[in-house]
């Protein structure tokens, strides 16, 4: 007898296939519209080119004749996306001139030697500008260089730097040749995010590893206190550093002369030593000796932006680290750059901009303006209004609307969106209520909930006055009340996130299909490669309870915006070992914008077409019957049974809504839920829109369905599957 196949929208993780009869348990590339799954829409590359590094935060705006633009923060290179075109705005550090070049017979190696200090980094990113007299070489010249980015291969030296050229030398190498200026870009930090904790978090000796790192700035003898750096922005306020084998402990980082001073001389039981200027200096602070424990965990920050818009100026923050502004209506904007927001603090972990009162509001920032080191996770300071720019715009006076305020619950400021009535604020334990009330406190704050705090920067969204976000123990969402979202795919996605990377998490809202979708690391993996959803519109709520309704998958996007400003949803996805043309010698990998939600595969520059592989696997059902008292089975067999009979089935009736191109259907086949599922022995079967059956004689106590694509240029909605089944014998 046929039998319809009903199925709750959404997975259920949290139970065995035999407990998830009736529900999907699992698939990739689905989500369900109108209780129904179905394949997700296609993506397509933005632009021709590769972005150079990682992407990690997108944010689209538009200026006042309507045009509109995308930014995008890469851990090496700020974009504006426009037309097709992206422009490089990235804020200029320092321009050095007079700088000459030396390159090696045979190698693609070019030593840059500059007059003064550099304060340059392995694999930051310079440009150069007014190259002449680069003669005598047969493979360099002066439009080798000109105009051209290069990726910092080593920092031999305070004065020198090397980069690696598209080709080698071939003939007469260049020594100390020609001259010319170099734009040295601003570090924004290293792709991905490590850490450690305790006991084998480094080297055998202790060293921690990772990119804090930078060169001593003049020789010193065994006896000073002061040490002189070439950039001590990435090191702590206090802490220890390792020159060569000595330990150096400093008690104050001077960010502005780059000098640590209050120094203590062979700690750890090292031995004091002179050390020459140009040796590599590391951060150790988080050093611990043999056998003991180390009193915290610890993470290198990744290269992040924090990105928003003052009207048409793009406000763009590094993570931990100064903050910039790009004006979009400028003459001529997307051959400008950005540049420092004046008078603004200089080491912040989040900002944004309060609206409709224009206030610009820091997060986790400085107790003083301008100082880095007085940098407390803890603490906000917000603008005058309508004032970013101004000389006072950030000193709290009688006459202005700027003003502090430093939070309780919590040990640091994690994150922070605007909402419909106030700015959300989580730490790592709670979450606060920002809201403006004008004079004389322009904000008042409010906790509204502990054990709720936010597991990474990127991992919380607002949609039409509700807040999701991604805590460290669970899901939890607020719309005036507080509550923790139930999740049935909850164990699965925390049972193997990857949580030392937690910064790197992001959450993307798709307005389109009502879905917020965070993307995370799972396993060992210190990059996204999984992704869980939440459908918001078809879910239950208070008023209406149903199903709630999650899937996971494989997408991986390092950064995503929702439709609005454009037409569709934008994201990144990072390729670490990936080229882009726009930097010479990157390392780095690179990033690919895409347009989501256009066709039914995935299209890169040129034309490349890559299936996008779509699946979807119920539960186990299987089936009971009615019986006489004598124990004779009467009637139509049960779907919904205990599994006392094997059944046959002999037919499939496939349903879809929609479908383009083919589509598989394969039966999973098990006696016993602790045995592995196998495949029907005529399996799997093929299906394409003018398939009225499917002829199959699978044989099992219990029976799961998988739908899926195989090719390009396929897509399917299901609607209601029939299956012809009747009781077998139990032999």
């Amino acid at each position: 007898m046929l039998q319809k196949l009903g199925f709750l929208p959404g997975f259920n993780k949290q139970v065995t296939p035999t407990g998830a009869e009736g529900q999907w348990t699992g698939g990739d590339n689905v989500r369900f519209r109108y209780g129904s799954p179905e394949k997700i829409g296609g993506w397509a590359q933005l632009g021709a080119t590769n972005l150079t590094g990682a992407a990690r935060a997108i944010h689209h705006f538009d200026d006042n004749a309507g045009i509109k633009y995308a930014a995008i923060g890469t851990n090496r290179i700020l974009y504006a996306y426009s037309g097709g075109t992206y422009y490089d705005i990235h804020p200029i550090r320092t321009t050095l001139t007079g700088v000459s070049f030396t390159s090696t017979s045979s190698s693609k190696t070019v030593t840059v030697t500059c007059s003064g200090a550099h304060g340059l980094q392995d694999d930051d990113i310079v440009l150069f500008e007014s190259v002449t007299g680069v003669t005598g070489s047969s493979t360099y010249n002066n439009a080798t260089f000109e105009d051209v980015k290069y990726m910092v291969t080593s920092v031999p030296t305070t004065t020198t730097f090397t980069i690696t050229m598209e080709s080698t030398e071939s003939g007469t190498p260049l020594s100390g040749s020609g001259s010319a200026s170099v734009l040295c870009y601003y570090t924004v930090g290293p792709a991905q995010q490590v850490g450690g904790f305790g006991w084998g978090a480094g080297l055998w000796s202790g060293t921690v590893a990772g990119p804090a790192t930078t060169t001593l700035a003049s020789t010193i003898n065994d006896t000073v206190t002061d040490i002189p750096l070439t950039d001590t922005s990435q090191f702590p306020a206090t802490g220890e550093i390792r020159i060569g084998s000595e330990d150096i402990s400093y008690t104050n980082n001077d960010t502005t002369t780059n000098i640590l001073s209050g120094g203590a001389r062979e700690v750890n039981g090292t031995t004091k030593a002179g050390h020459s200027g140009g040796v590599t200096v590391t951060n150790i602070s988080e050093f611990v000796a043999w056998g003991e424990a180390s009193s915290a965990d610890f993470t290198i920050d990744p290269g992040l932006w924090v990105l928003d818009n003052f009207g048409t100026k793009l406000i763009a923050l590094i993570y931990n680290g100064r903050c910039f502004e790009w004006d979009a209506a400028a003459t001529n904007a997307t051959s400008t750059r950005a540049t420092l927001i004046p008078n603004a603090p200089t080491a912040s972990r989040h900002v944004l901009v309060s609206t409709p009162d224009r206030h610009l509001v820091f997060f986790g920032t400085e107790t003083t303006v301008g100082t880095a080191t007085s940098q407390d996770a803890m603490f906000i300071r917000f603008s005058d209004q309508e004032n970013i720019d101004g000389t006072d715009a950030y000193t709290v006076t009688a006459e202005n609307t700027a003003g502090t305020q430093r939070l309780a619950a919590g040990s640091k400021i994690m994150g922070a969106i605007r909402g419909r009535d106030a700015i959300y604020v989580w730490t790592d334990t709670a979450l606060f209520l920002m809201t403006f009330v004008g004079a004389p406190f322009t904000f008042s704050f409010q906790q509204i909930g502990s054990n709720c705090g936010l597991i990474g920067k990127n991992a919380c969204v607002e949609v039409d006055g509700t807040a999701f976000w991604m805590s460290e123990n669970g899901f939890f969402r607020y719309d005036g009340q507080l509550e923790s979202m139930d999740c049935l795919v909850e164990d699965f996605v925390y049972d193997n996130l990857n949580s030392t990377p937690r910064d790197l998490i992001n959450v993307g809202l798709n307005n389109l299909f009502g879905e917020v979708i965070w993307f995370y690391p799972s396993g060992t993996s210190l990059a996204i490669n999984n992704m869980v959803s939440y459908n918001y519109i078809e879910s239950y709520s208070r008023a209406s309870p149903k199903q709630a309704i999650w899937t996971t998958g494989t997408l991986a996007r390092t950064a995503w915006a929702d439709s609005a400003v454009f037409a569709k949803p934008h994201a990144t996805e990072y390729d670490p070992a990936g080229t882009a043309s726009d930097v010479v010698g990157n390392t780095d990998g690179c990033s690919i914008y895409f347009q989501h939600e256009t066709g039914t595969d995935q299209v890169v520059a040129g034309g490349t077409v890559t299936p996008i592989l779509a699946e979807i696997t119920s539960g186990d059902f299987d089936i009971t019957q009615k019986r006489t008292a004598q124990g004779q089975t009467i009637g139509m067999p049960d779907l919904r049974g205990d599994g006392e009979f094997l059944m046959k089935i002999r037919r499939i009736i496939p349903d879809f809504i929609s479908q383009t191109g083919n589509t598989t259907i394969t039966l999973l086949l098990r006696d016993y839920p602790n045995n592995a599922a196998s495949g029907s022995s005529l399996g799997p079967f093929t299906v394409t829109n003018a398939t009225d059956k499917v002829d199959t004689r699978a044989r099992a106590r219990a029976i799961a369905l998988k739908i899926s694509n195989t090719a390009s240029s396929q897509d399917w909605k299901l609607g209601t599957f029939r299956l012809d089944i009747q009781p077998d014998g139990r032999r």
